[in-house]
């Protein structure tokens, strides 16, 4: 039963043992490792995951230099299974550059756990298409396309459950001929494996207070292309991260460039959203970058072939919320297990996930099951995952503190010495460096900075917003809310382009946000959402924090191949 438009609104309702949020790595292998429990012990149990996208993997988007510890703990034999990883790193370069030139800086101190070797180069949205069909030979029930709108609660306030598939509904709010009033999917426990900054993930974060105790979330945007180019450039299994140009000291980010599978380079720019300056433009300063000598040497007669782009989650140990709740729990990068400066966090995704499954499946032999996974959360704080992110803790607040160039040199010293000490740590001794203030709240006043004149792109090899939204094959049905919602529509006038030149304009990298009506002196913020590659950074970068991202009709998005 739903309240839709003044109107009681009639679903269908589903039952499972499960149902999961989402059908990336975290998601796929919480399911997976439910029905292998369950084969094992010769029990039946009913999982249903739900994916927004169109498929699953068409909005997985990762670099990826892949740690395969993960998988291995889901299927030790996942090679000889044909898992579509088999492009081994041979090389691995960090470098740094300078408007012209390049210095190698990989001889810098680091402990051995930030080498790539054992890892894979490869296609994560191709290694998620590969975990469904898994999941599927095992019986769990996969629905793609089918967006979750909102979170049941039962009774006693426990999560209940999810409605997902509304369909129909159109941008004034009235319910056209093809409405589907969507399905409530009711599970003895919900998973929330939404990715970076889901959407459901953060209405129950702030319910049940899950970060009261916890940093707050930091962020990254990593910008994406995927190119194929000339076998004379092709270097197969060759890692190279970089610093530096054409970032500034103060804002952190990098870049990687990783060559895999047919004469693939996957090249991509990643800025951290705690920057000040609310000219800067993250898409701008990755199509700048790629026209230094030592990247276009590389992309020169070849082919850009898919675009895309997606937060990250940056605030580490310190910033991970309790996990589990009444009727529910976070796994994967809902909760955030990345480790910023291993640049991963899809084995950890795949870690939590098989540590919830194990205590969900627990619970569900017992005729007394416990509503809260406690569990789980056990599991979480003695685990490698935790250890792994415990280790590297002090890595993003140093160079937030000290900035890329002394902070790149104080986090290696830092993390060396932390690993030979078992955890310890010369700053914090067994306790963490903070995070302090919100990526949002970064921001200063425009008049504090001039605009940026970026260059013109040239077509070749760099290119503009909305040639790029094209290649990332991104579309919504056009005649449906709008799923950018603005708690005040006039706050992108009266405050943030009066104090700062209305930032979403910039660091939106898909141009869903313009200012209009200039000309006139009646300027105005038009959305085009319709351009939306749900990257999630204007919920988490709006100066004012008026922006909130909601789910749109499932199916709607970008469709990356090989992404």
């Amino acid at each position: 039963m739903a309240d839709t438009q003044d109107t009681v609104i009639e679903r269908e309702a589903m039952d499972y043992d499960v149902v999961i949020v989402g059908g990336g790595p975290a998601g796929l292998s919480a399911a997976i490792r439910l029905k292998q429990q369950a084969e094992k012990a010769g029990k039946d149990i009913s999982v249903a995951v739900l994916e927004k996208g169109s498929e699953i993997g068409a909005h997985i988007l990762s670099g990826a230099v892949f740690d395969p510890s993960g998988l291995a703990s889901l299927f030790p034999n996942w090679k000889e299974m044909g898992a579509p990883l088999d492009t081994p790193v041979t090389e691995d370069k960090f470098i740094y550059l300078g408007p012209q030139g390049a210095m190698d800086i990989s001889a810098l101190p680091k402990p051995a756990y930030m080498s790539n070797h054992g890892c894979y180069i490869g296609s994560l949205g191709n290694l998620c298409r590969w975990l469904a069909q898994q999941a599927e030979g095992l019986g769990v029930e996969i629905y793609p396309g089918m967006a979750c709108s909102e979170v049941l609660y039962d009774d006693e306030g426990a999560v209940a459950g999810v409605v997902a598939g509304v369909f129909g509904i159109a941008r004034d709010g009235h319910h056209k001929p093809d409405y589907q009033p969507g399905l409530e999917l009711r599970a003895k426990y919900t998973f929330f494996a939404e990715g970076v900054r889901g959407s459901l993930s953060q209405l129950v974060i702030r319910k049940f207070d899950l970060d009261a105790k916890s940093d707050v979330q930091k962020y990254g945007i990593g910008l994406k292309e995927l190119w194929k180019v000339k076998p004379e450039k092709f270097k197969p299994g060759f890692v190279q991260h970089t610093l530096g140009w054409p970032l500034n000291d103060k804002t952190g980010g990098g870049s990687f460039l990783y060559h895999f599978g047919d004469h693939y380079v996957s090249i991509g720019f990643v800025v951290h959203l705690n920057y000040e300056n609310p000219y800067l433009s993250p898409f701008d300063e990755f199509q700048r970058f790629k026209q230094h000598p030592a990247i276009r040497d590389v992309l020169e007669g070849g082919e850009r072939v898919a675009y895309g782009a997606r937060a990250i989650n940056e605030g580490g140990y310190q910033s991970v919320p309790r996990l589990v709740f009444p009727g529910g729990v976070l796994i994967g990068c809902s909760a955030g297990f990345v480790n910023v400066p291993r640049i991963k966090g899809s084995h950890n995704a795949m870690k939590t996930a098989i540590m919830a499954a194990d205590a969900a499946f627990k619970a569900l032999q017992s005729l007394d099951a416990p509503r809260v996974l406690e569990g789980y959360q056990k599991a979480y704080e003695h685990s490698d995952v935790a250890k792994e992110l415990k280790l590297v803790r002090n890595v993003k607040p140093i160079l937030t503190r000290f900035g890329t160039n002394l902070g790149t040199l104080i986090s290696g010293i830092e993390m060396t010495l932390t690993h030979l000490l078992g955890g310890f740590s010369i700053f914090t001794g067994t306790g963490s460096l903070h995070h302090t203030k919100s990526d949002a709240h970064s921001l200063k006043p425009a008049a504090d900075f001039k605009p940026i004149a970026y260059p013109k792109p040239d077509g070749v090899i760099s290119f503009d917003k909305l040639s790029s939204v094209f290649v990332s094959a991104t579309n919504h049905e056009e005649d449906q809310p709008v799923h950018l919602k603005l708690k005040d529509p006039h706050i992108p006038i009266d405050i943030n382009l009066a104090k700062y030149a209305e930032p979403a304009q910039r660091y939106c990298p898909a141009g869903v946000y313009e200012i209009v009506g200039l000309e006139t002196r009646e300027p105005r913020l038009q959305i085009n959402a319709q351009n939306c590659v749900h990257c999630k950074t204007c919920d988490i970068k709006d100066p004012t924090n008026n922006i909130v991202w909601v789910c749109p009709e499932g199916g709607g998005g970008p469709n990356y191949p090989n992404m």
